[in-house]
């Protein structure tokens, strides 16, 4: 008998920030490994993290997840002092570090992480080259997404 893989569904998805998406153009897309800690990891199978207005510094060529907050569990350990705020380490390759310092550098773009999920037992965390959004695209966005939920309904009646 063969085994079933298992499907790329949202059970995989420990937490998206869907604020990036409305605020940011999106020009490019990396998967980054995590370094964390035991607490951390047992807050992320709990489900227990933010993305909202997390973003990615790089410093000494390396990079790191700032503003990310992992809400402690209270039957952590007590003799650990869990600091839910702390920056945390991106696994990235070289030349993709090099690829996104030389592109945050050009005006108006930053990197900001999209989501955080589970790949083959370790967390992943998506982050994204993006470029901010002006006023008048956001309400474009918008009328886009009303018009396509609109069709999906006129089609759903027929």
């Amino acid at each position: 008998m063969a085994k079933k893989k298992k499907s790329q569904s949202g059970g995989n998805t420990i937490c998206l920030n869907k604020k990036a998406r409305h605020e940011y153009h999106i020009q490019d897309k990396f998967e980054a490994g995590l370094v964390l800690t035991g607490w951390e990891v047992k807050s992320l199978r709990e489900g227990r993290a933010q993305l909202i207005d997390s973003y990615v510094i790089f410093e000494g060529g390396e990079a790191w997840l700032v503003g990310a907050h992992f809400t402690p569990l209270k039957t952590a350990c007590h003799y650990v002092v869990a600091d839910p705020l702390r920056d945390r380490k991106l696994l990235l390759h070289k030349q993709q570090i090099d690829r996104l310092v030389n592109a945050t550098q050009a005006k108006g773009h930053t990197c900001v992480a999209l989501a955080l999920y589970w790949k083959q037992g370790r967390v992943k965390c998506e982050i994204a080259l993006v470029k901010g959004k002006q006023l008048h695209d956001k309400r474009e966005t918008e009328k886009e997404r009303d018009w396509n939920r609109q069709k999906q309904r006129i089609l759903a009646a027929k």
